[in-house]
C-alpha cells in the first residue's frame, strides 16, 4: 500500500476526537485516506476533519453450510491515495481566502533542529463590541500564509449563569461586558496550554440560549495564536502571554451599526432590547474597561479590517519572528550537520559480513521480491534487536534448573510502547513485536506540506499513559527526519 504523492496533503484541524479503541488514544487530523486492504476499517465522527485510516479490527466473517466460521477472502490491494476533502463542516475552524483554505487549529512542529521546544508566536487583539476583531484577526491569518494558526475567541469563556442571571439575559438587563462575566482563570489555563503546545478543550458558548453547549471545541498549540475579546487586556497574566498586542479601533457609530444589525438577524434579540444594552451596559463598559488598555497595545489599528497598511505592518512583523524562533524545521536539519561529526545520540548499527550480506540481497536490483521481503525482515529484526540492546538494564540473579545462581540482566522499563511511522513504519511492526512479548503499538501518519516543504501531523494513535513508557519509533525510511524528531 502506498501514499500517492502528488496529491498534495493539506493542515488540518480537530473538533473532536474520532472514535477510539479501548488501549489507545485516537485523534485523526486530517482527510481522505481510505484503506481497504489492511483488514482494518475506521469509524469516524459525522463532524469530524478528513482522517487518515484508522486501526480498529474488522470482524466480519460469513458462516458455510455446517455452522463453522469461514474466514472472508482477503480483499484485494487497492493503491490509497491522499486527497483533499471539498466539504468542510462549517463548525471547523477554517477560514477560506481566494483559492486557499486555512485551517486556524492543528499540530505543527514545536521543535527546532536542536531538538529545544519553540515556543508559538502569540497575538492579543482587543476592542469594543464589534469593533471588527475577529475580521481584522482573520486578514492576519490570511496575509501569513502560514499552515498553522490557532483562533482563541473570548466569547467562548463566558461564565455559566444560574437561574437569576438567566432571566437578567432574557431581559437584557445582564452585564456582558462587565469582567466579572468572564471565566479568567479557565481562559488563562487554556491559553497557557495553548502556548506550551497541548491539546485543549474549548468551551462553545450560545449567545442564542445564554449558556455553554455540552460538546467542547478541541484546539492545539501552533507557530502562531491569536487570542482576541472585549476585554483581552485586562489580566495581568495574559498581558505577559502576548507577544504582540493589537487594539481595533473602530467608530462607536459603526460599533453601533454592526450590533444592531448582528444581534436582531443572528441572535433573535429585538430593536428595543439592544439598545437598551447597549446604552445601559455596553457603551459604560466600553469607556471603564476596555478602552483604557488602549495604553497596552504595541499597535493601534484604525478602521479595523479595511486598515491594510496595518494589518501588512503586523504580517511582517510576525514573519520575522516566526524566522527568529526556528519554525523553518525542514531546511535547517538538512543542513545542521554537513561537515559536522555525527552527533553521540544517533547510533548505528554496526556493519558485520552478515549485515553486508544482507544489504547485498536487498540492494540488488535483480532481486526476487519474496526474497527481498524475506532479507528485509531479517535486517529490521536485528535493528529493533541493536536498538532494544541500548535501553537500560538492571542487574537481576535468577536460580537455573539445576538449582544454580545465574547473575543476569532485565530490562529496567517493562512499559515498552512501539510507535510506527506511516506508512513504512508499519513494515517494522511485526518485528519489534516478535521481540517485545505484549508490546503495545502506536501509529502517526507524517506527510511533508507540498506549498511549505514542512512535516505535518496527519494522524495520531496512542496509549492514554505514553508519557510512562520507553517509545520505541520506527521508520523505514528517513531522509531529513524532519518527521521523525516531532
Amino acid at each position: 500500500m502506498s501514499v500517492n504523492p502528488n496529491a498534495p496533503p493539506s493542515s488540518a484541524s480537530s473538533d473532536s476526537d474520532a472514535s477510539e479503541p479501548k488501549e489507545c488514544e485516537t485523534h485523526d487530523l486530517n482527510a481522505g485516506l481510505h484503506s481497504s486492504d489492511s483488514g482494518y476499517d475506521a469509524e469516524m465522527p459525522p463532524d469530524c476533519c478528513p482522517a487518515s485510516p484508522a486501526t480498529v479490527p474488522s470482524k466480519t466473517a460469513r458462516s458455510n453450510s455446517f455452522g463453522s466460521q469461514l474466514r472472508s477472502p482477503k480483499p484485494r490491494r487497492q493503491r490509497t491515495t491522499s486527497v483533499n476533502q471539498n466539504t468542510i463542516n462549517s463548525n471547523e475552524a477554517i477560514i477560506r481566502s481566494n483559492n486557499r483554505t486555512i485551517y486556524t487549529a492543528g499540530r505543527p512542529p514545536w521543535y527546532n533542529c536542536a531538538g529545544q521546544q519553540v515556543e508559538p508566536f502569540v497575538i492579543g487583539i482587543c476592542g469594543g463590541s464589534a469593533s471588527g476583531k475577529t475580521t481584522v484577526a482573520q486578514k492576519i491569518i490570511e496575509s501569513l500564509d502560514v499552515p498553522w494558526v490557532t483562533l482563541l475567541s473570548m466569547d467562548c469563556f463566558y461564565k455559566i449563569l444560574n437561574d437569576k442571571q438567566h432571566e437578567q439575559a432574557n431581559r437584557n438587563e445582564y452585564n456582558f461586558d462587565h469582567p466579572d462575566a468572564f471565566d479568567l482563570e479557565l481562559m488563562k489555563d487554556v491559553l497557557q496550554r495553548l502556548k506550551e503546545g497541548r491539546k485543549v478543550e474549548v468551551p462553545v458558548y450560545n449567545f442564542v440560549t445564554h449558556s455553554r453547549e455540552s460538546h467542547t471545541k478541541t484546539m492545539y498549540g501552533a507557530n502562531v495564536i491569536i487570542f482576541e475579546g472585549i476585554l483581552t487586556f485586562h489580566s495581568k497574566e495574559i498581558l505577559k502571554m502576548l507577544d504582540m498586542k493589537v487594539f481595533v479601533d473602530t467608530d462607536a457609530d459603526i460599533r453601533l451599526a454592526r450590533r444592531l444589525k448582528r444581534d436582531i438577524m443572528q441572535r433573535g434579540r429585538d430593536l428595543e432590547g439592544v439598545l437598551k444594552q447597549y446604552s445601559t451596559m455596553v457603551k459604560p463598559a466600553y469607556c471603564c474597561y476596555i478602552a483604557p488598555t488602549m495604553a497596552h497595545a504595541d499597535i493601534i489599528v484604525p478602521r479595523g479590517s479595511s486598515n491594510i497598511v496595518a494589518i501588512q505592518l503586523i504580517v511582517q512583523h510576525v514573519h520575522t519572528q516566526l524566522q527568529l524562533r526556528g519554525f523553518k524545521l525542514r531546511e535547517a536539519l538538512a543542513h545542521s550537520y554537513i561537515g559536522q561529526p555525527m552527533p553521540e545520540s544517533l547510533k548505528l548499527l554496526p556493519t558485520t559480513p552478515q549485515i553486508k550480506g544482507l544489504h547485498t540481497f536487498i540492494r540488488n536490483a535483480n532481486t526476487a521480491r519474496d526474497e527481498f521481503i524475506f532479507y528485509s525482515k531479517r535486517l529490521i529484526r536485528l535493528v529493533l534487536e541493536y536498538a532494544l540492546s541500548l535501553l537500560p538494564f538492571r542487574d537481576v540473579e535468577v536460580e537455573t534448573p539445576q538449582n544454580m545462581p545465574y547473575k543476569g540482566k532485565r530490562m529496567a522499563s517493562q512499559k515498552i510502547c512501539g510507535v510506527s511511522i506511516l506508512r513504512a513504519g508499519e513494515t517494522m511492526e511485526q518485528a519489534v513485536s516478535d521481540v517485545c512479548k505484549h508490546i503495545r503499538i502506536g501509529k502517526i501518519l507524517i506527510q511533508t506540506n507540498q506549498l511549505t516543504g514542512e512535516p505535518e501531523l496527519y494522524y495520531l494513535r496512542l496509549p492514554k499513559d505514553i508519557k510512562d513508557y520507553r517509545v520505541v519509533l520506527m521508520d523505514a525510511t528517513v531522509a531529513t527526519g524532519a518527521a521523525d524528531s516531532q
